[in-house]
């Protein structure tokens, strides 16, 4: 069978699985209006369990600490039914204690599963390479080898020593790569409409705020003194222009690009869960009018909804390379020891993330 005819078959599969499940849904709105912001909300928020179809569902482990009660582990579904251990869910589906009292949630939700999924995925992917390369030595890859090993040399050229320069980037390549597989594998996940995929784990602002602030950390500790000369106290630049207007704009930008870095990717994910969603809803909206209408909007919405998995597929790549190169340019522009360019010719951040922009 060919890679074309492979391909097909794999896009049928996939949109009749998520079709399916998104009917199956839009069925069981408590037999009234079709409520389309409750169900795009339903798929992209976090939750305890991790829905199959209709009212099939995988519970999750609840695991609570308090005070008071102490440790406390139990499935999901016992919520399902109402209280359960002194513990419910409130109207937007969030455990709280029925006395009102404190406690510590470490259960394992959707995303932190995904989490655990993409881990697995990347350590096999990473071990498996390693292993071929220990057994095989300079043979030409192979299998996921060849697969995996461009993607490598591509971050390696292309991203740390283009940022960060050829003397200074190989202790961030470990970073560098770990964050690159885990938003693209992350992403390619949430475009999965069947378990396990279907999580909508890089469009959680925690997730992202998270891994922004990884690369704050490293960027701090990594800071040479011209990279704070040029923040706090630019030199041949008149005093009161740098007190009055460069330096606070030069400190606010430290803060500010973390948060760009976490709002980039937040929103462009949860942007393409939404707009997808929401023509699939039109179908349900159209058909509670009339059935035909229904139908006739049906095939404007899988016509477009194939179009933004197609742009989904590009932008689950982008994004992941867009946020590793941006965390190389701050490691390179805290590292740097010239004005404008370093020792290995480097652009400057702003000069990078312009063009990225």
């Amino acid at each position: 069978m060919s890679i074309y005819r492979l391909k097909r078959l794999f896009l049928t599969f996939l949109f009749l699985c998520l079709s399916f499940n998104i009917f199956a849904e839009g069925g069981e709105e408590k037999k009234g209006k079709f409520n389309a912001g409750e169900l795009i909300i339903g798929h992209i928020s976090d939750s305890h369990e991790w829905h199959i179809a209709g009212n099939v569902a995988i519970p999750l482990p609840v695991i609570l600490y308090s005070s008071s009660k102490g440790l406390s582990v139990f499935s999901s579904s016992k919520l399902e039914e109402g209280s359960y251990g002194g513990y419910k869910y409130d109207k937007e589906r969030h455990i709280v204690a029925e006395d009102g009292s404190k406690f510590i949630d470490f259960s394992i939700t959707k995303n932190v599963a995904t989490i655990f999924i993409a881990m697995f995925i990347m350590l096999w992917m990473f071990l498996s390479v390693a292993k071929t390369y220990k057994r095989n030595g300079n043979v030409a890859p192979k299998g996921m080898q060849s697969a995996i090993e461009p993607i490598v040399i591509f971050i390696r050229d292309d991203v740390a020593k283009a940022s960060i320069g050829e003397k200074k980037y190989k202790k961030y390549m470990p970073y560098l790569l770990t964050v690159f597989f885990f938003i693209w594998i992350s992403n390619m996940l949430g475009l999965i409409p069947f378990f396990p995929g279907g999580a909508n784990l890089t469009g959680n602002i925690a997730i992202t705020m998270t891994l922004a602030l990884i690369t704050f950390v490293i960027t701090m500790a990594s800071s040479r003194k011209h990279y704070w000369e040029h923040v706090l106290w630019m030199p041949g630049v008149p005093v009161l222009v740098k007190i009055l207007i460069l330096t606070p704009i030069e400190i606010l930008g430290v803060f500010l690009k973390p948060f760009v870095l976490m709002i980039r990717l937040f929103a462009n994910i949860l942007a393409g869960h939404i707009v997808a969603l929401s023509f699939f809803s039109m179908i349900f909206i159209f058909g509670e009018m009339s059935a035909g209408v229904g139908y006739g909007v049906a095939i404007f919405s899988w016509a477009f909804t194939v179009f933004m998995f197609m742009l989904e597929l590009l932008v689950a790549f982008l994004q992941a390379y867009v946020f590793t190169l941006l965390s190389a340019i701050y490691f390179g522009a805290a590292l740097e020891e010239g004005h404008g360019y370093d020792n290995n010719h480097h652009p400057n951040e702003h000069e990078a993330e312009a063009a990225i922009v």
